[in-house]
């Protein structure tokens, strides 16, 4: 294999959601396969068919389209190592199961179910919490290691089930290279004999797995941590086929861990905490739940790209801000920790904060325009670029901008009353109503003509800005918060900014007159 001309997979199983741990991963292989003009490959592993729950696949192909993940190979695109989904596959499996059991590799195993369990029952009397079919049981059990051939014949003419396990080697010391931990020993005796075919005649994750990969050309595996103890199992696999020399370099990823406490981060952290762990919203028909993603709060695909990539990897600089493309040409093995990667969501809305200020006005506004029009606000994509324009710098999402602006298109819901009674001047009434009145023959009506408006009117009745433009702003806004007031007053009608005005210092005069 010529680990010069990288390809990678990602192989999710439809099971669920993608959780952003997985989208992690799926990023980190992208990202290595662009930087080395590779080849990415989306592979379903869809063989644990009691898992399998419907729409699953098409929400992760959405998800990696979304975040920008570029697939070369997979169900859709198709490739000269396909089928690309393993439930396809099971010719080829049956093939080298065949080779392994031949070879001494595999035995098949026909304990069943509840003889397992008094096993493991009857370890844990005596102490043996961890029971498990290894080296030092397989004797014991059913398989045919134990049975004669004559035995295997009748338990199999009279329906009995059966899987097939690995062989095991005894007294071993199994070693690898990791590219994010460095050499990693295991030892046999310590592992299990694990299922590679189960009675429903699907492979497992790791026969499967190991075959595809070699036959695809995998070059490099990058998955979570916990396959790490599998891959002990993965290596004597690719020796047992004789493929030890083709073997792909293996990366496993650290833990994204949880905002607080300890253990990986899960999607009842995200309900928990308020924050999102999946990149779409998904809805489990069958809980009656519905779980918001990244695209629907309001997150720039960018922003998402950009934040995952920084947990658990580092450029080695001071730059936090990367753009895809940028990501690429910087990414490698050899800056991801071992150490696993506390989420902060905090962190992951200023990312999008800092994208959303570098994407041009009408990107950004044809991007939150449906957020528009779920709120029955009337707006076009012009009027939505001037908002944008006028308040991106201060909104951490998308979808916070028709609330954020809701003043520009209906009458203003509540007024800050504490800042009332601190800038309000009784005193100042009139003149505010004589401000109303000039505002209302201003001819060009737009942010430069109502500035000098205000400032002549301020300069005449000698006013300061600090007793004129909180007051604009409260009778205009409701709030002392948002952008340039005379932008705001611009993009109003001038009607409307003059009737403000008015009902507003009415209204503000009141309220100090009463108390």
């Amino acid at each position: 294999m010529n680990k010069d001309n990288v390809r990678v997979r990602f192989a999710p199983s439809p099971t669920g959601p993608l959780h952003i741990g997985g989208v992690r991963t799926a990023l980190y292989n992208h990202l290595l396969a662009k930087k080395n003009e590779g080849v990415m490959i989306l592979r379903i592993e869809d063989t644990d068919q009691n898992r399998y729950v419907e729409g699953a696949e098409t929400y992760i192909k959405e998800a990696l389209t979304w975040t920008g993940i570029q697939i070369d190979e997979g169900p859709d695109q198709g490739g000269e190592y396909g089928p690309y989904r393993q439930s396809e596959r099971g010719e080829i499996y049956n093939k080298y199961l065949h080779t392994l059991i031949e070879n001494g590799w595999a035995y098949k195993a026909y304990d069943s179910p509840s003889e397992l369990d008094l096993k493991r029952q009857q370890s844990a009397e005596q102490g043996n919490h961890n029971w498990q079919y290894d080296i030092t049981t397989r004797g014991e059990m059913k398989n045919s290691l134990t049975l004669t051939q004559s035995e295997m014949d009748a338990l199999e003419d009279n329906g009995i089930p059966f899987v097939v396990r690995f062989k095991i080697p005894e007294g071993e010391t199994v070693t690898f290279h990791d590219e994010i931990r460095g050499e990693v020993n295991y030892d046999t005796n310590q592992l299990d004999d694990k299922v590679l075919f189960k009675a429903d005649g699907f492979p497992t994750y790791h026969m499967a797995n190991v075959i595809d990969d070699h036959l695809m050309q995998i070059t490099h595996v990058i998955r979570g941590e916990e396959w790490l103890p599998s891959t002990p199992l993965h290596v004597l696999l690719y020796r047992a086929f004789g493929w030890e020399d083709e073997m792909p370099s293996f990366a496993h990823l650290p833990l994204i861990l949880k905002p607080e406490g300890q253990g990986k981060l899960s999607k009842r952290d995200g309900a928990k905490l308020g924050f999102p762990v999946f990149p779409l919203t998904w809805v489990d028909e069958e809980k009656k739940e519905t779980w918001t993603g990244y695209r629907e709060t309001g997150f720039l695909p960018n922003a998402f790209q950009n934040l995952l990539a920084f947990l658990g990897w580092n450029p080695g600089n001071e730059q936090e801000i990367f753009s895809p493309k940028q990501l690429i040409e910087s990414f490698s093995l050899d800056r991801v920790s071992k150490s696993g990667a506390r989420f902060d969501y905090e962190k992951a809305k200023w990312f999008n904060q800092q994208h959303l200020k570098l994407k041009p006005n009408r990107e950004l506004a044809e991007l939150v325009k449906p957020y528009f029009e779920e709120h029955k606000f009337e707006v076009t994509t012009d009027e939505v670029e001037e908002i944008v324009r006028l308040f991106k710098e201060r909104i951490e999402f998308l979808s916070e901008l028709p609330e954020t602006s809701y003043y520009l298109f209906e009458p203003i819901r509540e007024f800050d009353e504490k800042m009332v009674q601190k800038k309000y001047k009784a005193a100042h009434f009139d003149q505010f109503i004589i401000l109303a009145q000039e505002l209302m023959f201003i001819n060009n009506w737009d942010a430069t003509s109502i500035e000098e408006t205000v400032k002549g009117f301020m300069k005449k009745e000698e006013l300061g800005f600090g007793q004129v433009l909180p007051i604009l702003r409260l009778s205009i806004c409701g709030t002392m918060q948002g952008p340039s007031i005379f932008d705001v007053m611009a993009f109003l009608e001038q009607k409307v900014v003059v009737q403000r005005l008015k009902t507003g210092v009415e209204r503000f005069h009141k309220m100090i007159n009463k108390d």
